[in-house]
Formats: C-alpha cells, structure tokens, sequence
C-alpha cells in the first residue's frame, strides 16, 4: 500500500520542533537517529562537528497510518532552507517499479535534487521538486 506523509526540514531545532509535537499528539517516536550515526560514504563528505548532533531523521507515529518525519538540515544543504517552505511530501512506494514511476512524473519538468537509488538506512530513496515547486521524497523498503 502506498502512503503518503509529511517531511519536515529545520535549521538545527529539529529536536525541540518534535519534542513538542510529541507534546501536542501522544506518542513515541518511532526513529530518532543523528548525522553522527551516518556512516562514512565516498560520495559524501564528512559530518561536521557542528551539525554532529542534529538529528538526521526522526519519525513520529499520528494515528494509525500517518507519520511526522523530519531532520535539520546543514552543510551545503543548509543554503536551500527557507522557513515556510521547509517540507518535504514524502510518498512510500508498495515496489520499486511504482516508485520509479511516480519519481519520473514528479520529476517531469522539474529538478531531480537526488537520483533514485539504494541508501545505507536499506530504502530506495530519491528527492526532487516539481514543476510546481512542490518538494518529493520518494521511497520504498528493499525486501531482503
């Protein structure tokens, strides 16, 4: 089943941000892992020791289908935040087939930010922005 689910991006608060969204909705979180957690990659550079401790991801359960996922960003990522317009649709594909099909219409006319492809945290994962300005997250868990 595919799902679809809001992604929030902050500029190093995102740890109060979720804590006090926990606060309004109940809960636990489901995921909380930090930029220092994220092993070393070739095509990557380094975590630096100001953006070691901001949280990479945290995911948040609402209800029975939905989820409140979110980071901080940095680095280089950092330049593109702009407050208002800090969220993500992320859309969790059933396959990859869907999820390549739904990131090719997504990105028909846009700007692929990163190609579909296979992460370490074991997702199909890619991200682009549409030709509406709309910011995608697409993925699908890799069956072992």
């Amino acid at each position: 089943m595919t799902t679809v689910n809001i992604y929030l991006t902050f500029n190093g608060n995102c740890e109060e941000a979720f804590t006090y969204y926990k606060s309004v909705f109940g809960g636990d979180f489901e995921m909380m892992s930090r930029f220092s957690e994220m092993p070393p990659m070739d095509n990557c550079p380094e975590v630096s020791p100001e953006d070691a401790n901001k949280i990479m991801h945290v995911t948040l359960p609402i209800g029975g289908n939905s989820v409140l996922m979110g980071s901080d960003t940095g680095g280089e990522w950092a330049l593109q935040y702009k407050e208002g317009n800090n969220f993500s649709v992320s859309v969790n594909a059933d396959s990859q087939e869907s999820a390549n099909t739904f990131f090719a219409k997504l990105s028909d006319d846009g700007k692929v930010i990163m190609p579909m492809d296979k992460t370490f945290w074991g997702s199909y994962f890619g991200m682009c922005t549409d030709k509406f300005g709309i910011n995608w997250m697409v993925s699908c868990e890799i069956k072992q």
